[in-house]
C-alpha cells in the first residue's frame, strides 16, 4: 500500500550525548537529491521562506524542525521533486561540494543592512556567546542523562535473551515485510528530540506515514533495539525504502522505523514517548527479559530513570534561556533586513522548484 505524506514532521539534528548531532549530510547523499542551501543570519527569513515552500509543494512533503526552536523550520524535503531546501548555517552548516550539480546556494546576505548590523556588533556578539554557552550547558545535562539511560540499557542487556529477540524479528519480517531481494535505501530522521518544550515527539507523523502500526513497549530500549535493527536490515535487503529514526540520546541504533510505501511503522514506546494509536499491534518486550534479574536491579533502574528525567528537565530549561537570547538576536538582525528582497528570493526559489 502506498501512502502520500501529509505534513510529516521530523527533526534532522538535536543535542545528544556528544553535543549537536545532525544528519544533514546524510540527506545530501540520498538518491538523486537536489539540495538548496539557504545562507543568512538569524531572524532573516530562512524559516519563513521554507514555510512558503512547504505550503506550495503539495502533499508529499517532510517539514524539518529546529530542535532549539520547534516552531521554526530547518528544512523542507520535497518527495515528488527530489529536492530539499535547508538552513545551511551553524550548527548544521553545509557547503557545496558539487555546486550546481548537487547543491545550489540561496544567499540572503545581500538583504542585510551591514551598517546597521555593525552598529549592533557588541550586542550581537554578547547574545551569540550567551546563547552558545547556554546550549553547551544544556548539552552537558543531556550527556549526563544519556549516561544514566545507557546504564539502564546495559542492565536490560544483562537480562535480555538477544537471540530470542532476533529470532522474533525474523518471524515479524515474514508477516510484515515483502519477500524477495532488492536494493533498498535509507533516510535518517529524528521523530523526537530534547527541546525547550521538553522531550518533543511528532506523533502526527505516524498516521501521516502509516496505517499499519506495530508498537514495541520497551522501557529501556534494548530488546526493541535488537528487533528494530534486524527489521531494518531485512527491509533494506528486500528493496524497501526505510525511514530510520535513531534515539537522539542513544548510540545511533534505530528507535522507530517507517516504510512509507507499505504504509507501515514499527515504533518504540516508553515513558519518554508513549505510543497510543488506534488499531496498533502491541508487543511487550518483557517477553525477552529475565524478570528476576531486572527485579534485583529495580532500585538502580528507578534511580536512573528519575535522575535522567531531572537532567533532561534542566536541559530544556537551559534551552529555553538560550532561545530567549536567540530571540533577541533575531530581533537585532530582523531590524536590519530588507524583507521585500527576501520575498523576491522566495519567489525565485519557488520558480526554480517548479512550484
Amino acid at each position: 500500500m502506498k501512502r502520500q505524506t501529509v505534513q510529516a514532521d521530523f527533526f534532522l539534528g538535536a543535542l545528544g550525548p556528544e553535543g549537536f548531532r545532525g544528519y544533514f549530510e546524510q540527506l545530501e547523499n540520498e538518491p538523486d537529491m537536489q539540495m538548496y542551501l539557504i545562507k543568512s543570519g538569524p531572524g532573516c527569513g530562512k524559516s519563513t521562506m521554507m514555510r512558503h515552500v512547504a505550503e506550495a509543494a503539495g502533499p508529499n512533503v517532510q517539514r524539518i524542525h529546529c530542535s532549539s526552536d520547534p516552531d521554526s523550520l530547518d528544512g523542507v524535503i520535497l518527495g515528488d521533486a527530489g529536492a530539499a531546501v535547508v538552513d545551511a548555517t551553524p550548527p548544521h552548516a553545509l557547503e557545496p561540494a558539487c555546486p550546481g550539480a548537487v547543491e545550489r546556494v540561496v544567499s540572503l546576505y545581500h538583504t542585510m543592512d551591514l551598517g546597521r548590523l555593525s552598529a549592533s556588533r557588541g550586542q550581537i556578539l554578547r547574545l551569540s556567546l550567551r546563547c552558545k554557552g547556554l546550549q553547551n550547558r544544556a548539552a552537558s545535562y543531556i550527556a549526563a542523562a544519556a549516561r544514566l539511560l545507557r546504564d539502564s540499557r546495559e542492565t536490560a542487556a544483562w537480562s535480555t535473551d538477544a537471540a530470542k529477540a532476533r529470532a522474533f524479528a525474523g518471524r515479524l519480517a515474514l508477516r510484515w515485510l515483502p519477500r524477495g531481494e532488492g536494493q533498498g535505501h535509507e533516510e535518517i530522521r529524528l521523530l523526537s528530540a530534547v527541546t525547550p518544550k521538553g522531550v518533543l515527539t511528532f506523533y502526527g507523523t505516524v498516521p501521516a506515514l502509516a496505517d499499519r502500526i506495530v508498537v514495541f513497549h520497551d522501557e529501556y530500549g534494548y530488546a526493541s533495539g535488537i528487533v528494530l535493527a534486524e527489521l531494518r536490515r531485512l527491509a533494506l535487503a528486500r528493496g524497501c525504502r526505510v525511514i530510520t529514526c535513531p534515539c537522539p540520546l542513544g548510540d545511533g541504533g534505530p528507535e522507530h522505523l517507517f516504510l512509507p510505501e507499505l504504509g507501515l511503522a514499527f515504533l518504540t514506546s516508553n515513558r519518554w514517548h508513549p505510543m497510543g494509536f488506534e488499531g496498533q499491534k502491541n508487543i511487550h518486550c518483557s517477553r525477552f527479559e529475565d524478570k528476576d534479574r531486572l527485579r534485583c536491579r529495580k532500585k538502580r533502574l528507578r534511580f536512573d530513570r528519575r535522575a535522567a528525567a531531572e537532567l533532561l528537565a534542566q536541559a530544556s530549561a537551559m534551552q529555553r534561556e538560550a532561545k530567549a537570547s536567540h530571540d533577541e538576536l533575531e530581533a537585532l538582525y530582523g531590524a536590519a533586513i530588507d524583507f521585500a528582497a527576501v520575498d523576491k528570493e522566495t519567489a525565485a526559489l519557488l520558480a526554480q522548484l517548479g512550484l
